[in-house]
């Protein structure tokens, strides 16, 4: 959090449950409008763990093979091979999610589930830690699709970023005079705090928290 915090002003909540997430093995579904920080939370979060991370802007014309990746024919060996796409990585930021047709969106389902990926009947196991990163803007409705439920089922969040208070917005503008980089310094400065390995560890302490019984009755009450 105080790594994050270098670079990301006045959303402690926000990061908060962004690093929960992270730690849960969920996805997360990030809504607000533009600049306030969404993409620059997410490559703020993969330089902390020290993870690959790539960023697909989705737009209408965005098809699934763009995604996964697409079977490439060779010459000189007369076969195909696999050109895997921008999903192999751990922290992917899919900006605009909901500015595709649910066709390319259905892309990212058994990705984000079964952390596989299936090209031409192949299938491939997608490097841990995998975190889906998604965006979109909620007062602009034009040129957008809505997400289906089995595309919202696979996300642990929806975390709503809002504007910060003025005196962060104020800070921001400072900073912005001043060859703007982040609050205090830059994404790539920020030095990784914790391994996969040790990622790995975080994620089994949280799936071994107790849960009382009166509380898994209260969930499926709801």
């Amino acid at each position: 959090m105080a790594e994050l915090g270098k670079v990301v002003v006045g959303q402690e909540q926000f990061l908060k449950e962004l690093v929960c997430a992270f730690l849960s093995g969920g996805h997360v579904l990030m809504e607000g409008v533009p600049g306030l920080g969404k993409t620059l939370s997410a490559k703020a979060l993969s330089r902390t763990v020290s993870a690959d991370f790539k960023r697909i802007q989705f737009t209408p014309d965005l098809m699934p093979s763009d995604i996964l990746g697409t079977s490439v024919f060779d010459m000189k060996t007369s076969g195909f091979n696999i050109k895997k796409g921008p999903v192999f990585t751990n922290i992917l930021l899919a900006d605009e999610i909901n500015r595709t047709p649910p066709k390319t969106q259905s892309a990212l389902l058994e990705a984000m589930e079964e952390r596989s990926v299936t090209i031409d009947g192949e299938t491939f196991r997608l490097s841990e830690p995998f975190f889906v990163v998604a965006t979109q803007n909620p007062v602009e409705y034009e040129g957008t699709y809505p997400l289906p439920e089995a595309q919202l089922d696979r996300f642990l969040m929806k975390l709503r970023i809002s504007y910060i208070s003025q005196d962060g917005e104020e800070t921001l503008l400072k900073a912005y005079a001043g060859n703007y980089t982040g609050a205090h310094g830059r994404v790539e400065d920020l030095k990784p705090v914790i391994t996969p390995e040790e990622l790995a560890e975080c994620r089994k302490e949280a799936a071994n928290v107790r849960v009382d019984d009166s509380i898994v009755h209260y969930i499926t009450e709801l």
